[in-house]
Parts: C-alpha cells; sequence; structure tokens
C-alpha cells in the first residue's frame, strides 16, 4: 500500500518571477546557484529561465512539501539571499504551487502524460 501511497504523493513548487537591475542577471544566478547549494532534504530539483536578451527571469524550485522548504531556510542561505536582494530592479513575485501534473518523455523518444495523484 506504501508504495500506492507514494504513487499519489505530490511536489510543490516555489516559483518567483522577477527582473534584476540592467546587466545584473549573471550576477544574480551565480548568487542562485550559491543559495540552492545550500538545499538538503526535501529539495528535488531547480530551474531558473531567462527570458532572452533580457535581465527578466522565472525561478522554479522543487519541494517535497512545503514543510521542507521551510526546514532549509538556514542562516547561510538567508545570508546569500541579503546579497540578492539588491539585484532586483523591484521584489519579485512568489507563489507557491502543488505540482499536479508530470510529463517525461519515455525512453524511445515518445511522452506520456501522468496526472499526478488524480
Amino acid at each position: 500500500m506504501s508504495e500506492f501511497q507514494d504513487f499519489l504523493k505530490r511536489r510543490f513548487a516555489y516559483v518567483a518571477i522577477g527582473e534584476f537591475k540592467p546587466g545584473r542577471f549573471d550576477e544574480a544566478c551565480s548568487l542562485y546557484e550559491e543559495a540552492v547549494s545550500t538545499y538538503g532534504q526535501g529539495f528535488e530539483g531547480t530551474f531558473l529561465l531567462q527570458e532572452p536578451g533580457t535581465d527578466r527571469g522565472i525561478s522554479i524550485i522543487f519541494w517535497d512539501s512545503p514543510a521542507d522548504m521551510e526546514a532549509n531556510r538556514s542562516k547561510e542561505h538567508e545570508a546569500i539571499l541579503k546579497k540578492m536582494k539588491p539585484l532586483f530592479a523591484k521584489p519579485p513575485e512568489v507563489t507557491f504551487y502543488e505540482v499536479v501534473c508530470d510529463v517525461q518523455p519515455l525512453q524511445r523518444g515518445v511522452g506520456s502524460g501522468e496526472q499526478v495523484g488524480r
């Protein structure tokens, strides 16, 4: 039964949409990588997306649970975020989502859709 429960378990995504001051995206990207390297238990991966030719981007960080995300807020992590804060043109828009669909390609290159826990 626990395998079935694991199948129904949903991940969560912390999403931040923001814009950095002109020319500061690369510096912010380095700090981002440093910040996420502090994550441990419950961290499932991340994407940092940049709109081509701009300093706008989207961060998506996957977690097993909201509690895991909170548990990973260390003093080291907060210090890195403090260094990143002045690089923003304005504060980012932040939202927390539940992952309800996760589509991964099959080995032979054909994708299959899966609704998680529905």
